[in-house]
């Protein structure tokens, strides 16, 4: 039942990455940042928690979200700035929502994980089960704020998770060209901490690495650095157009889009005897139509108005 659901909750996110693009291709502003290829890794990693766990995301996509139920017309108002979205159309591609404990990121790279820290110490002060999971990308692994953060988890010993998603590429630059070692999890060893690698492209595999993670945060062994390595088979942004010539080699592509995600946990659910054929369609087809619906939802929804502009801006 649970890789039935991951299945469909990836399935989900595809069908919004693509829906994104058709929008974007037909004149909306929308800031995009494909998870076409990255779907395991948010998506699973999301399924081992509960719902009070907490999650902090970054830019990548809106993974994290559909990972941890937010309906998808929620979403969609979000990143086109209507009313209805999840921070009144005031956060775009910043999602937060505290019923679902996504708790937003800065618009600085890499600075939501010091915060991940002091979130994991506030469950710790407060005598909680909640877990902290913490994503980020093979670029801001090199920024100062992971090492600080990491750091601070390690020494106050909180149950943060963190999970870099390691697509090869920060932007348009290799990462060979950036990083010291050709494993970031090594990393770990600096701060005392378990460094794990992660097939990010094999959903169950995820799933059972961010499980045993979690539990060991829940009793109180502290944090885990977890390196999942995948591919974003789209460009970095919608302008990133790296099919029509650019810094990609073609055989690279061609090599990670036969380790699809998506059609490979298909094809394990139907090996498996999981799920049939037809419940496999069937899953699909009610996806595509709850996409086609939140898109209707989010064009009819109207935008703030300017009374509402800094409405949730100020405590009162």
């Amino acid at each position: 039942e649970t890789a039935v659901q991951i299945y469909r909750n990836m399935v989900r996110l595809r069908f919004l990455d693509d829906k994104i693009n058709e929008m974007i291709a037909g004149g909306i502003g929308i800031t995009q940042h494909s998870t076409r290829g990255q779907e395991a890794t948010t998506v699973a990693a999301c399924a081992a928690l509960e719902p009070k766990d907490y999650v902090m995301p970054y830019h990548r996509g809106w993974g994290w979200a559909i990972g941890k139920g937010m309906d998808p017309k929620i979403l969609l108002a979000e990143l086109i700035g209507k009313k209805t979205g999840c921070c009144a159309g005031k956060g775009g591609v910043h999602i937060a929502d505290w019923n679902l404990r996504i708790m937003g990121r800065p618009g600085v790279q890499a600075a939501h994980v010091p915060i991940a820290a002091g979130v994991g110490l506030s469950v710790k002060f407060r005598k909680t089960r909640d877990v902290v999971l913490c994503f980020f990308g093979d670029g801001a692994s090199n920024e100062g704020n992971v090492h600080e953060g990491m750091n601070l988890a390690s020494v106050w010993k909180v149950p943060v998770i963190f999970i870099c998603e390691n697509n090869l590429y920060a932007l348009f630059t290799p990462n060979v060209e950036t990083t010291s070692v050709r494993d970031i999890a090594d990393r770990a060893k600096g701060y005392g901490i378990p460094g794990v690698i992660v097939d990010g492209n094999d959903a169950l595999a995820v799933y059972e690495t961010v499980r045993e993670a979690v539990q060991r945060a829940r009793s109180g062994q502290g944090p885990t650095f977890i390196e999942s390595k995948t591919y974003r088979m789209h460009g970095h942004t919608a302008m990133d157009r790296f099919h029509l010539g650019g810094y990609r080699p073609k055989e690279e592509v061609e090599e990670w889009e036969r380790k699809d995600p998506v059609m490979r946990l298909r094809t394990r659910l139907l090996e498996t005897k999981a799920a049939s054929d037809g419940d496999l369609r069937e899953i699909e087809t009610r996806a595509k139509e709850e996409i086609e619906a939140a898109e209707k939802f989010a064009k009819e929804s109207p935008y703030p108005t300017k009374e509402e502009l800094f409405r949730d801006t100020y405590a009162e």
